[in-house]
């Protein structure tokens, strides 16, 4: 169990850093609250991750050969460099500190999947991409249906609550059945845990990460990106977990962090590029470039230190 203890640290990482992507919009809008939303969220992801987390697993699981000390080196190198964009506040990629952690495993063995890394990186690219265009369409569109119902005050307020909390819990759903392959596909390569049990365990740390620690980070992605209203909230909700499902079927883990930094940015382009806070996203973009190299380098340097012996004098 205590071989584990880095999936579990990363699963709590990822919680505590993704569920804002999911419902921050929503909770920041202040049409959910912040423990109605964690409570969803957590049981919706342990959901996605057991019924339809297999084939991410599947994909990453096979990017390089690992032994078990390899699988532990490359979580807690993971868990580390996401823990410490947590703290600061910043949404960043787990998807991506994962495959940097498994690429420094991967370039010391000298194996590496060329073709399944490059099938990850297009991914990378795409996937904020994909947000904003999904965001873009469904506001031209649902705007149009929603202003010709003239629907009254309090019926907008109940039909966009209700629209926030449907489309949160489907983004639970997604990232919990995309992004647990990032926790625990390692110790399924490994031979540790089979893909079921890799599931189970991974759902339950991402979901005790969302209870524990996910309100920080919720304050940068609802407010100060992008001044959203609750229908743009919505919005934004709903491309999430729309561009997410595109890649859980694909079978590659992505970064929920690009994908809700797409959606904002495709409200911004609807409302205006001077809505978007350039200082906080230019911030988030360096986390995203920063973080799979510092993870790299860490499961590197960690790598290398357990081969050292202590020589006393």
């Amino acid at each position: 169990m205590y071989s584990l203890l880095g999936g579990i640290f990363l699963g709590w990482s990822l919680g505590a850093n993704d569920a804002s992507n999911i419902f921050g919009t929503a909770v920041t809008s202040r049409m959910i609250k912040f423990w109605t939303a964690a409570f969803l969220a957590s049981l919706f992801v342990v959901a996605g991750a057991l019924i339809s987390g297999q084939a991410g697993i599947e994909t990453l699981k096979g990017l390089t050969s690992f032994s078990l000390n390899q699988a532990i080196v490359s979580s807690v190198a993971a868990a580390l460099t996401v823990s410490v964009m947590t703290v600061l506040g910043l949404p960043v990629s787990t998807s991506q500190s994962v495959v940097g952690a498994i690429l420094g495993i991967g370039i010391i063995n000298s194996q590496i999947n060329t073709a399944g890394l490059g099938k990850v990186f297009l991914c990378w690219v795409t996937t904020p991409l994909g947000g904003a265009v999904i965001c873009f369409i469904l506001y031209k569109v649902l705007a149009a249906v929603y202003n010709a119902l003239k629907i009254s005050v309090f019926g907008s307020d109940k039909l966009l609550k209700t629209g926030l909390i449907v489309s949160g819990s489907y983004g639970a759903y997604v990232l919990g059945a995309n992004n647990v392959a990032n926790v625990t596909a390692v110790f399924v390569g490994a031979g540790k845990l089979s893909v079921f049990s890799a599931a189970l365990i991974g759902g339950l740390s991402i979901a005790f990460g969302i209870l524990s620690y996910s309100r920080p980070v919720m304050e940068t992605v609802g407010k100060k990106l992008v001044a959203l209203d609750p229908f743009s909230a919505l919005m934004v909700s709903l491309s999430v977990g729309m561009t997410i499902h595109i890649y859980t079927v694909i079978g590659v883990p992505v970064s929920s962090s690009q994908a809700v930094i797409g959606g904002v940015l495709g409200i911004g382009l609807v409302k205006g590029a001077n809505t978007v806070s350039t200082q906080t996203l230019r911030n988030i973009l360096l986390g995203w470039f920063f973080t799979p190299v510092v993870a790299c380098i860490v499961a590197i340097l960690i790598t290398f230190g357990s081969y050292l012996e202590y020589v006393g004098p």
